[in-house]
């Protein structure tokens, strides 16, 4: 058995200490007050997410290997999400898998062809192209849409829910010694050192702070901004993406009724709160192919900034008695599991087959 302590509780922090509880012993510092989700901007980034897993729409603008990761992570959702879930009803309703659909007005047909170029040469696995919808059938699957829409269908693609999956794998991380309230300084191997001037001795550091780790990493955050709704009768089904010049709008559903739109993002690290000229936009481009939510409330608006290296793309490092992971810009929900698996295996502290089970278990 060996100690580890691992700097961040985001989505990472906590993947790895719920892999890692079943054979190590874990500590996990971090700045926040407690596992649950705060809407202020200043809490884990996986909080202020939509939980979209579209390997194949994020094509679009992200490197294959992003894809690539979020095709491997979609089982290993199912799996994390079976093991943590109470019971069968709730993992029904914590991750989805229905597809997603992508959509077009007709004046935006040209943008939406340039789109669907993309991710046909982009080789994603054999069945994952998207499948174009006839007006009668993307009425179907989504009565609520207007009329007229163009509609290709993303099979395999679907939404996990990050306010209940993030409390759960504290939760579930058993033995694992929670320290809230504390930041990490300095990650070394062997140690952590934090602001109280305290230092962890451990065999293994695990660096997944975030926007924390500067200036170990070229780090910069990427505001994001989210719109929820509550919308009665509405029965929105699937994920929704608007392909538009202007704007990449997506809408998620969430239970109670409730759907989750976002899009935006804005070079600079601005914690404020949401801008009138976002929610403006935002709103009026969701209503455009959703008319119903005309009459939908705005349940509340939030802010966060995502993690991003200057290509975009997550890495990982590893040396004796020290992993470090971060870079998961837009893209932590969609790649977690994979990426957590691959960061194990290099440092050695993958579980064994028995291991992995006693944590499904």
């Amino acid at each position: 058995m060996a100690r580890i302590g691992i700097a961040g509780a985001g989505l990472l922090g906590r993947l790895l200490a719920w892999r890692l509880s079943a054979e190590h012993e874990v500590w996990v510092a971090d700045p926040a007050e407690g596992p649950g989700p705060r809407q202020d901007g200043q809490g884990p980034a996986g909080f202020s997410a939509a939980g979209m897993l579209s390997p194949l729409a994020e094509l679009e603008h992200a490197p294959p290997e992003v894809a690539a990761l979020g095709w491997r992570s979609l089982p290993r959702w199912r799996a994390i999400v079976d093991a943590l879930a109470p019971d069968p009803a709730s993992a029904a309703e914590w991750l989805q898998q229905r597809g997603s659909l992508l959509l077009a007005h007709p004046g935006d047909r040209g943008a939406a062809a340039r789109v669907l170029d993309r991710l046909a040469h982009a080789a994603p696995p054999d069945g994952a192209q998207p499948r174009a919808l006839s007006a009668d059938a993307l009425q179907a699957l989504e009565p609520a849409l207007r009329p007229g829409l163009l509609g290709w269908q993303l099979p395999g693609e679907g939404r996990v829910l990050p306010h209940a999956v993030l409390p759960a794998l504290c939760a579930r991380a058993r033995g694992v010694r929670w320290h809230w309230g504390r930041r990490v300084q300095a990650v070394r191997p062997g140690a952590l050192e934090l602001d109280d001037g305290q230092t962890w001795a451990v065999d293994w550091a695990l660096d997944t702070r975030g926007l924390g780790a500067r200036p170990d990493w070229p780090l910069r955050g990427v505001r994001g901004e989210l719109l929820w709704l509550h919308a009665p009768g509405l029965g929105l089904r699937h994920p929704l993406r608007l392909m538009h010049p202007r704007h990449r709008v997506y809408l998620v559903p969430r239970p109670g009724d409730q759907v989750v739109v976002g899009a935006s993002e804005v070079e600079g690290e601005d914690r404020s709160p949401v801008s009138l000229r976002s929610a403006v936009e935002l709103l009026s481009a969701a209503q455009s192919v959703l008319p119903e939510l005309a009459e939908a409330r705005i349940v509340h608006l939030e802010t966060q900034l995502r993690p991003a290296l200057p290509d975009h793309r997550p890495r990982t490092r590893v040396e004796p008695g020290l992993l470090r992971l971060n870079g998961l810009y837009r893209h932590g929900w969609l790649m977690a599991p994979a990426l957590v698996d691959d960061a194990l295996a290099q440092a050695g502290l993958a579980p064994t087959r028995q291991e992995a089970a006693d944590v499904l278990a």
